[in-house]
């Protein structure tokens, strides 16, 4: 096997990621849960520098592959994988930093992060075409929306595993140290509101975007039928929370049921359709 130079630097990124995910399942422990001293907190301290230095070294990763192929890793499977984990790590740490309430939802979001590696992993790093139509500032401003949007989906998925964990006495015993579940639960649908603003932008700036790459604003291929229901899912998903009476765990499910179809949306429409997405006229 051919290893291309930004591997390395990738599978250590990734090493930080998991060192991050397997110290904040060992916080879930009963025997740190629910203790105030400051040895039973520094934990989290390890989470949060394992996290960064995670997206550290995916940076250079990233850098490294943008100098060796001339253009930024957005193409393929491969590319997108390891630009999402570099993104969703960076946009969770800053999440993780400012809102204590949900740190030990981490345990949850970091898993997620890590079946993100493991399938990197299995990919090949092949090298990518830069298609003629990518050269658009809409561009940018369409993929960092989109970047943002998910990455508060998975903070949701975080809060919104733990409603659902907490409906067993090992999964209360786990989350005991965090807020109540209305807590929870508040702002959990936060981050979906906030999601919903970044993912309705995303939907804008990708419309004018192909407007001036391909000459129409929406075609209804694949990947942009699948991002609407997407927003819709999330839409009806945020009506349905402001107007009844919603328990925890189905508020849960609902968060989870969002993330997942933007998750195909994402790893999966671009790559089993052929679509402009993919750099075709």
């Amino acid at each position: 096997m051919n290893i291309v130079a930004e591997q390395p630097w990738l599978w250590a990124g990734l090493l930080a990621y998991l060192v991050a995910t397997l110290v904040a399942m060992w916080g879930l422990s009963p025997r740190l849960v629910g203790s105030e001293s400051v040895q039973s907190h520094r934990h989290e301290r390890i989470v949060l520098g394992a996290i960064v230095l995670g997206v550290l070294l995916l940076t250079i990763a990233i850098a490294v592959r943008w100098v060796r192929i001339g253009h930024g890793p957005w193409l393929n499977l491969f590319e997108l994988l390891m630009s999402q984990l570099w993104s969703l790590g960076l946009i969770y740490a800053l999440l993780y930093w400012r809102l204590p309430g949900l740190r030990p939802s981490a345990a949850i979001v970091m898993l997620v992060m890590w079946i993100l590696g493991s399938w990197v992993l299995l990919l090949e790093p092949a090298d990518s075409y830069f298609p003629a139509t990518y050269y658009n500032v809409w561009k940018w401003s369409h993929v960092g929306l989109g970047k943002v949007f998910l990455a508060l989906l998975l903070a949701g998925v975080g809060l919104g595993g733990v409603m659902i964990l907490r409906l067993t006495e090992r999964g209360r015993r786990w989350f005991r140290a965090m807020p109540t579940d209305a807590v929870i639960d508040k702002l959990a649908w936060r981050l979906m509101m906030l999601a919903l603003v970044f993912d309705s932008l995303m939907l804008i700036t990708g419309a004018v975007w192909a407007q001036d790459a391909w000459g129409r604003y929406w075609a209804w291929d694949a990947l942009e039928t699948s991002a609407f229901f997407t927003w819709l899912l999330l839409a009806v998903g945020l009506h349905i929370r402001l107007s009844y009476k919603v328990p925890p765990w189905a508020s849960g499910v609902m968060i989870i049921s969002i993330f997942v179809l933007a998750f195909v949306t994402y790893f999966g429409m671009p790559y089993v359709s052929t679509v402009a997405h993919k750099g075709m006229v």
